[in-house]
């Protein structure tokens, strides 16, 4: 048996489900997408219902709207009608998934959420089913073929309506103007929470120990100034502060096997001109991006006047848990 053509298949099958689930978005989205967010705007939220696979995905679909600032509560369908209903209030939005729309726990519970002034939309395969003649906005999430081989377990389905939850927490975050420091109030732990919560200012190398050399220097007094503070990188900065360039270890690296004498030679001649640099009170998912963008390990850092102020190095980041 060939289990790399097999897996291949899975994705295969499940990627022209969710191309087919893209090509009906319309306006029924749209209007889910609003009932949500003038709920979430007037402090409402969103009670997620599912049962069995269709539950778990429901569930990290709250748990992602919570997370990207739409308040998200998972009601459990079997102990709904025994008090869990007390977590439903007026002006929230339920969100119910279903493949067939005929799960038996979830219909049950319908006629007691009618009870309450709320707003229902339907992800289901079936748009003639019970749970989306009790809907007020159906998002068809119907599946042509399982990945499965047998055509049984719920696979494409499942995808399908975790691509679509995910879309409507992402065009929720845009549509609420969800910002990366809202984004780090809810993730204050871990790498995420770290590098969105700190500034460059906390995570740089402050100017005292860096290596700050002018441009008449040699290359050897350069290595002397980046050996005296540990450093793996220069900045070259002129008689008014103003930064002109960076020289790396990289540099010296590369020139002594062409110039075995390069330790002679001034390091005006060899610096790299206008590196990349980051201002003191970016956000140090900003240096994240920037290394990984420019592909470099050392990052200059500099204030309003754009005066080398600090420098960045990525084994900082290592040692910071950011990376």
């Amino acid at each position: 048996m060939d289990y790399l053509e097999k897996a291949r298949r899975v994705f295969d099958v499940e990627i022209v489900e969710l191309q087919r689930l893209r090509q009906r978005l319309g306006d029924d989205f749209t209007r889910a997408v609003g009932l949500i967010k003038d709920a979430v705007d007037a402090r409402g939220k969103v009670v997620v219902i599912g049962v069995g696979k269709s539950g778990h995905i429901g569930g990290k679909i709250a748990s992602t709207l919570t997370s990207t600032g739409s308040p998200a509560v998972v009601l459990d369908s079997l102990n709904a009608l025994h008090g869990d209903l007390g977590m439903v209030a007026d002006g929230d939005v339920v969100l119910a998934l279903s493949a067939s729309g005929e799960t038996e726990e979830l219909v049950r519970i319908l006629p007691a959420i009618a009870r309450f002034q709320v707003k229902i939309i339907a992800i289901c395969g079936d748009s003639d089913s019970t749970l989306a003649k009790n809907a007020h906005v159906v998002l068809d999430v119907k599946v042509e073929q399982e990945a499965c081989p047998l055509n049984l377990a719920p696979t494409s389905s499942t995808t399908a309506m975790l691509a679509l939850g995910d879309a409507i927490a992402m065009v929720l975050l845009e549509a609420r103007g969800f910002k990366k420091e809202d984004f780090a109030k809810f993730h204050p732990g871990g790498k995420i929470g770290r590098s969105l919560l700190m500034r460059v200012q906390q995570v740089m190398r402050p100017r005292e120990s860096m290596a700050v050399v002018p441009p008449t220097a040699t290359v050897r007094d350069v290595l002397k100034a980046m050996t005296s503070v540990r450093a793996g990188a220069a900045v070259v900065a002129g008689e008014d502060r103003q930064l002109l360039g960076i020289f790396t270890h990289g540099d010296f690296a590369r020139h002594f096997q062409s110039d075995p004498k390069v330790g002679e030679r001034l390091v005006a001649d060899l610096m790299t001109l206008n590196p990349v640099t980051v201002h003191k009170d970016k956000l140090a998912v900003e240096v994240l991006k920037l290394l990984e963008t420019h592909r470099i390990d050392d990052l200059v850092v500099v204030d309003d006047d754009k005066v080398p102020v600090g420098v960045v190095d990525s084994q900082d980041l290592t040692r910071l848990k950011l990376l």
